[in-house]
């Protein structure tokens, strides 16, 4: 951010976090040999992720009554409308009871409406409303705007590379934890 004199100056918002003092070491690989906190790539990723996300947060909030749970099952609902909750909960990597709130907040805003099936009530699926596929339509090219700006010092060869790494690392996340089980989030995770 700029300051009086338009020089540039650290945030002190909350959220927003300064980069390291220290000069970067180019004597070494700090991702896989990592000295210090801010060498860890959870870590890094997570500070990309609290710093950009309250972007995409306060939209949702702001604009449309949603919160960023609501705005993650209403979109993953977009991508496999008609599932399960549970398996939405699954696809979205929430519990169920978080699942089953946020679907509960999402159809008091006539967002998203639930249908037993016919041959077994008890099954239960999942749709959206009109209105929750106009508030989808409208949000989700926003996001993508968020996050073209947030990759625009990249190339488009970088950008297409950093997917690829990014599916890779995915690939190597699950392969580390197999059954695909992350533990409960906390109250203040990120998701």
């Amino acid at each position: 951010m700029l300051g009086a004199d338009n020089q540039l100056q650290k945030s002190i918002l909350p959220g927003v976090f300064p980069e390291p003092d220290w000069p970067m070491r180019n004597d070494t690989d700090p991702l896989q040999e990592p000295q210090q906190q801010d060498d860890l790539l959870l870590y890094r990723l997570y500070r990309v992720h609290a710093t950009a996300g309250p972007l995409v947060v306060r939209m949702c909030e702001r604009e449309f009554g949603i919160t960023r749970r609501e705005w993650r099952v209403l979109s993953y609902l977009a991508q496999v409308e008609g599932v399960q909750s549970s398996k939405l909960a699954v696809h979205a990597m929430l519990d169920r009871a978080r699942t089953s709130r946020a679907l509960t907040a999402l159809a008091d805003k006539g967002l998203v409406r639930r249908e037993p099936k016919p041959s077994d009530r008890r099954e239960v699926h999942v749709f959206l409303t009109d209105e929750g596929r106009r508030v989808y339509a409208v949000v989700f090219p926003r996001i993508a705007a968020i996050q073209r700006e947030l990759l625009a010092p990249f190339s488009a060869a970088e950008r297409r590379l950093l997917s690829e790494m990014l599916a890779r690392l995915q690939a190597s996340a699950t392969r580390l934890n197999p059954g695909g089980d992350p533990l409960a989030p906390l109250d203040d995770a990120p998701d």
